[in-house]
């Protein structure tokens, strides 16, 4: 691989983005190239004008749950009206709107955020009691469309809208612009900017055109957002120059960890806050059910990799696994063995799963050709969710690892994610500034990973409570850096020479700037 220079470097991640529409905000599309946002809309306002009552019901990850909070607080400020909204529980009702949710509604019309495009039965519950029912969603449309009053979902064939990869809470937040625009009302709808680009960002959506956008603006708003949930997090995380890897490593997993233990609520009444004494003391529980996370999810990996065989595709069950954690997992199992993973929880007869796939492989698409072996899936093209009876699992598994033998060869070749070979010399102020210039990074426009050839190790040191992470000092004889390992850690000895791929990362402590490297994967 060939060693390349700054400028060069630069015209690299230009040439990623140098396609993209949607730049400004100016340019960002408008709400009435959805299909269905007027029938909807329409609908609402009926509703409104008529003291209907308005149900909302989200999902339980941090996308819904900020989907739901945007909607609620949409309803509440820019309207005036309070709202009935409900976030199923994981571990009572399952995801999304189903027949349990239902019991919960009485009258009024229905709007799903964030879940909705697969809900056939409840679809056909909410027709026959006579409720009209709303779905905004944005994952994977399967064949047969529920029977809803309006479905806003961009990746439906015949749906306008001209970007296809936006988030659940994007989506909602669209239909809330088109109320706003016909009922001509005075609401400032970027002050949900900074809400809004944490779920972009921990739903994983590409970071390109309208998502860049919107984060790029929201991060600007993170910094000063008065709305108390924010304003907690930034005390107590000790956040000054918010980027999009503070939001996806500190800010949404806070946000995520509620749904994942005991009930999303409390992450949706923690972005609810009236002020931020109650913002705190919200925070406060996060904190202790994501320490509780993660040392569960610590555990559910090490269990779950003795689990693992030769095949192409990770099938692993345990009835001991919290399912949700399973989806962090899943994720985990992927990066370290480079194969698509399921991870599955078993309870009675039903085992549930969360997958998560590499490559170019479609999860979605993969788990289309076997659905005979389950009792139901959705998602998308890099993650989704299915479960399978559990008499049936050790079928699915075969039937998963034959069906990605037909998968095109090129789809599932991984990709040497290193966008050159660079010198540990060049680790400075100027390039780290010049890639700064192209944040927020994301999916398809990724935080550049760079090649370090041969580097001798000077020095190993352990991290972390149980020493679970590593710090090498690795160099040549005239330079070192500290290369940080938070992946599982790997078997080396002082002086061993080793080439790996890492990204930049920069300290400021006290003013004294300097950078080490953090460790992606050894070659």
């Amino acid at each position: 691989m060939q060693e390349l220079n700054i400028s060069q470097i630069e015209q690299l991640l230009y040439e990623r983005i140098k396609d993209d529409q949607f730049n400004t905000l100016a340019t960002l599309p408008q709400p009435n190239s959805f299909k269905d946002i007027s029938k909807a809309t329409n609908r609402i306002i009926e509703a409104i004008k008529n003291d209907e009552t308005i149900n909302i019901i989200g999902d339980y990850d941090a996308d819904g749950v900020i989907s739901t909070a945007i909607m609620v607080e949409f309803f509440n400020k820019a309207i005036g009206i309070e709202v009935n909204y409900i976030i199923p529980n994981r571990f009572e009702h399952g995801y999304g709107i189903s027949e349990q949710i239902l019991e919960l509604v009485y009258d009024g019309i229905i709007i799903t955020v964030d879940n909705g495009i697969s809900a056939i039965e409840a679809a056909n519950i909410a027709k026959n009691r006579g409720l009209d029912l709303i779905i905004t969603d944005h994952h994977t449309v399967g064949e047969t469309l529920p029977d809803a009053y309006a479905i806003i979902n961009p990746k439906q064939d015949d749906c306008h809208f001209p970007f296809k990869d936006i988030c659940g809470a994007n989506v909602a937040w669209y239909l809330c612009a088109n109320i706003k625009k016909q009922l001509n009302l005075k609401f400032n709808l970027m002050d949900f900017f900074d809400i809004l680009s944490i779920a972009i960002v921990a739903d994983v959506m590409p970071m390109r055109s309208l998502n860049k956008t919107i984060v790029k603006k929201g991060l600007q708003i993170l910094q000063t957002s008065q709305r108390p949930a924010i304003v907690a997090f930034r005390e107590r995380l000790s956040l000054t120059n918010i980027n999009e890897d503070d939001i996806g490593f500190k800010i949404a997993p806070l946000i995520n960890c509620a749904g994942r233990m005991e009930d999303a609520n409390i992450a949706l009444e923690f972005l609810l806050s009236y002020d931020t004494l109650e913002a705190s003391y919200n925070l406060d529980y996060l904190v202790e059910l994501n320490n509780q996370r993660k040392e569960q999810q610590n555990s559910i990996f090490e269990e779950a990799k003795l689990q693992v065989t030769n095949d192409d595709i990770i099938v692993v069950s345990s009835s001991k696994w919290n399912e949700g954690i399973i989806g962090i997992v899943a994720s985990k199992l992927c990066d370290k063995y480079k194969k698509p993973a399921f991870v599955f929880t078993i309870k009675d007869n039903i085992a549930k799963a969360s997958a998560r796939s590499v490559a170019n492989i479609n999860l979605y698409n993969l788990i289309e050709t076997v659905q005979e072996f389950t009792l139901g899936f959705g998602g998308h093209k890099g993650a989704a969710g299915l479960s399978v009876e559990t008499n049936k699992l050790n079928q699915f598994k075969t039937a998963i690892n034959q069906a990605i033998i037909n998968i095109p060869s090129q789809d599932k070749q991984l990709q040497n994610d290193a966008l050159c070979m660079l010198n540990i010399n060049n680790v400075n102020d100027k390039l780290y500034n010049m890639i700064n210039n192209f944040r927020p990074f994301g999916l398809e426009n990724n935080l550049p990973v760079f090649y370090f050839h041969n580097l001798i190790v000077k020095d190993i040191k352990y991290m972390g409570t149980n020493n679970q992470y590593q710090k090498l000092s690795v160099g040549n004889n005239n330079t070192s850096i500290d290369l940080l390992i938070f992946t599982d850690t790997i078997t080396v000895q002082i002086n061993d020479t080793i080439s790996f791929l890492a990204t930049i990362n920069q300290n400021n402590f006290r003013g004294d700037i300097s950078y080490n490297l953090m460790f992606k994967e050894l070659l």
